[in-house]
C-alpha cells in the first residue's frame, strides 16, 4: 500500500505534527470529502505500507521527524514555483524552499526526492520565457540533489476558475 501525504492539503508543511503522532500511534482515520460519514481506517504499519509519498511546497518541518520514518521507503514530490506571496501566500520564498530540498536530498538520498515545477500559467507577469529563465534557474540550484523533475501546466476546473480570474 502506497501512503500519499499530499492528495488533499499539504500535510508535511502544516501538520507535520500529526502526521508524526499518527505514525506513532500506527492508524489514521481518513473521511470521505463526499461522504462524511464514512470514514476508513488505514493502517500504518511499515509492514503494510510499502511507501510513504509526500508532496509538500515546503519539507522543512517535516526534516525533524525523518529519523522516525526510516523504517518506511519514502518519495518526495517538492514543489517549487517562481510565484510569490501574491499567488502563493502560504509558500516560503523560493530560496528557503530550494535549501529544504538540499537538507532533506542529503539525508534520504538524491533518487528519493523529485522536483515538481506547478502549475505553469502564461499572464502577464508569467510568459514563457519567464518561466524558462526562472525553471533554469531552479533546476541548476537542485543539479546533484535529485534526478526527477515533473513540470505540468494549470488545469482550469470549474471551481478554480473564479478564483483565478484575477491573475
Amino acid at each position: 500500500m502506497i501512503i500519499n501525504t499530499g492528495c488533499r492539503t499539504d500535510i508535511p508543511a502544516f501538520y507535520a505534527k500529526w502526521l508524526i503522532n499518527r505514525i506513532r500511534e500506527g492508524f489514521v482515520l481518513v473521511r470521505n470529502p463526499y461522504y462524511p460519514s464514512q470514514v476508513t481506517k488505514y493502517s500504518l504499519s511499515p509492514d503494510i505500507v510499502d511507501c510513504l509519498a509526500f508532496c509538500t511546497k515546503n519539507p522543512k518541518p517535516m526534516i525533524k521527524y525523518l529519523k522516525e520514518l526510516d523504517k518506511y521507503n519514502k518519495y518526495w514530490f517538492v514543489t517549487i514555483t517562481p510565484y510569490g506571496k501574491d499567488i502563493e501566500p502560504n509558500v516560503p520564498e523560493k530560496e528557503e524552499v530550494i535549501e529544504s530540498f538540499k537538507e532533506l536530498s542529503k539525508k534520504i538520498g538524491a533518487n528519493s526526492i523529485g522536483l515538481r515545477y506547478d502549475p505553469i500559467f502564461i499572464n502577464m507577469d508569467f510568459d514563457v520565457s519567464k518561466h524558462i529563465q526562472e525553471f533554469e534557474k531552479i533546476v541548476k540550484s537542485l543539479k546533484g540533489y535529485t534526478h526527477d523533475c515533473t513540470i505540468s501546466f494549470l488545469d482550469l476546473y470549474e471551481k478554480s476558475k473564479e478564483k483565478c480570474k484575477k491573475y
